[in-house]
């Protein structure tokens, strides 16, 4: 799997640390380059969307890909010794409870499919096709900003000394929105999820035969294209978004160990509250300079985390 590349990959990166020499390289003399510019350098679009299709079915993500994408993140919010795979790890499984709940908006938009079932529509073929052509998107477009990074790495350099860097931005997203690629997959998760359950209960409460069925050949048809589109965002689709989310202009908050996260959050609580204290006590008018410079740190504190964590 590709969880367990990665894995691999993060610890061949500690254990050989910085013993490399620095050597001056052509940039297309990069594997990543190579992988992903080399052979349409006048950016024909449809050509770059075709292989970020064709792409997200077989080694999606190879050493290459994972070591360029893993230290840009580092050296735009960290350091080089950071572990981006536990980072990583612990990002995807916060998502993950997301992907896996129900939220309204999933229930009205499958209530909008159900008012438009009637006679012609056929609206339960399209239930499952339209989220697994989403998907593909989904991926062709995790895909597609590895190409955009690869592009904009080798435009705007001739020749790297080191390691080749790549930049994160949230311009590689749609409408600048890493978390939509987020909500598209929840999306899909969830009608898929409902075709199939919807499938199972009508066979086991009325039967194959039943007219409720509907036509067997579109009710097959259906519960193919789910469990497909469901194998493929498990297998392809996930592992990409886990790495590629990364790509964007801000971190998670999941960067921060548990308890110091909790400690920040309630340290920043009381400075608010401190800072909400309409009036001073004369006792504390010798304190006005540290408390008005703690406002300050707090202010300057909770916008950098807005602008970054996320």
């Amino acid at each position: 799997m590709q969880t367990r590349n990665w894995h691999h990959w993060e610890s061949k990166i500690h254990a050989n640390g910085d013993n490399a020499p620095e050597m001056i390289k052509h940039v297309q003399e990069f594997k990543f380059i190579q992988d992903h510019f080399k052979g349409h350098r006048k950016r024909w679009r449809i050509f770059g969307w075709m292989c970020s299709f064709f792409k997200q079915f077989y080694g999606s993500v190879t050493e290459e890909d994972y070591t360029t994408m893993r230290l840009g993140f580092v050296m735009k919010h960290c350091n080089p010794t950071f572990n981006f795979y536990n980072y990583m790890i612990r990002a995807l499984e916060v998502d993950f409870k997301k992907v896996v709940g129900i939220s309204w908006y999933l229930w009205a938009l499958l209530m909008i499919f159900l008012l438009l079932n009637v006679q012609g529509l056929y609206v339960y073929i399209w239930i499952s096709l339209v989220p697994f052509i989403m998907l593909l998107l989904v991926g062709s477009k995790m895909e597609h900003i590895i190409t955009e990074l690869a592009y904009e790495v080798a435009q705007k350099h001739t020749a790297i000394q080191g390691d080749l860097v790549v930049a994160p931005s949230d311009d590689f997203f749609w409408f600048h929105r890493p978390k939509l690629v987020l909500l598209l997959i929840h999306v899909v998760l969830f009608q898929n999820a409902f075709e199939i359950a919807l499938f199972f209960w009508l066979l086991v409460t009325y039967g194959f035969k039943s007219c409720i069925m509907g036509n067997r050949a579109y009710a097959i048809s259906r519960v193919v294209i789910s469990v497909i589109s469901q194998l493929v965002c498990c297998y392809i689709t996930l592992p990409l978004y886990a790495i590629v989310s990364h790509m964007g202009s801000s971190f998670r908050r999941v960067m921060f160990d548990e308890n110091v996260t909790e400690g920040l959050v309630n340290w920043a609580e009381k400075a608010r509250r401190r800072t909400r204290i309409p009036s001073k006590t004369p006792a504390d008018v010798g304190n006005s300079q540290v408390d008005e410079a703690s406002g300050v740190a707090v202010q300057i504190t909770n916008a950098h985390a807005d602008s970054l964590v996320q």
